[in-house]
């Protein structure tokens, strides 16, 4: 009898040395994820304000992508590494003039190609672009676009989604931007809004 209640109380004793060995690794294993958690946290944290930027769009000329007023976030560091691309939704600063409030615009034309708007309709290397988007409206104003214009290395022409509502590259106050003025690229910002809202 006093054997088995020693047994039992040995087997007890590492059941419960064994369950508090299992409780002890599991809290490291939650604590190892928990920094792990923080540090890249963290690491994004500071990689968005080094290279990051926050800025408000200023007026409607990128409805209804963007509205007036919302902020969005700038990657500074992209075009580093790589050009703007067709498409892209850049900020930059008219004439280098970072005194003005950053412009956000779209990438419509690249170096070497040709731009020209006939008829409210933006031709790319003379193919008609945005054509049946119910995006885009025709333009009323094809500013210094009506005539054909080739983009020199390094320019790009931008456009405002809301092409009667925006003052871009048809502009000659504007005109063709250069690598300089630009501040970096608009991050995607549907998902971006997705993860945050």
């Amino acid at each position: 009898m006093w054997k088995f209640r020693r047994r039992r109380r040995r087997y007890s004793f590492q059941y419960q040395e064994k369950k508090r060995k299992q409780m002890l690794a599991r809290g490291r294993q939650i604590l190892s994820w928990s920094v792990l958690i923080f540090a890249a946290a963290l690491c994004a944290f500071v990689m968005v304000m080094l290279f990051g930027r926050q800025t408000m769009v200023m007026e409607d000329s990128m409805k209804p992508t963007l509205s007036r007023g919302q902020s969005v976030y700038v990657n500074r560091l992209i075009y580093k590494f790589a050009s703007p691309k067709i498409g892209d939704i850049i900020v930059f600063y008219p004439n280098g003039n970072q005194k003005l409030h950053g412009y956000v615009k779209r990438v419509v034309a690249v170096g070497g190609d040709t731009v020209q708007i006939k008829d409210g309709i933006l031709y790319v290397n003379g193919k008609p672009q945005d054509t049946g988007s119910a995006i885009y409206d025709k333009m009323k104003d094809a500013g210094i676009a009506e005539s054909r214009i080739r983009l020199g290395s390094g320019e790009y022409f931008v456009l405002g989604d809301n092409r009667n509502e925006s003052e871009d590259s048809r502009s000659a106050n504007i005109g063709m931007v250069t690598r300089d003025m630009i501040l970096g690229k608009v991050w995607h910002v549907g998902a971006l809004e997705r993860e945050l809202g």
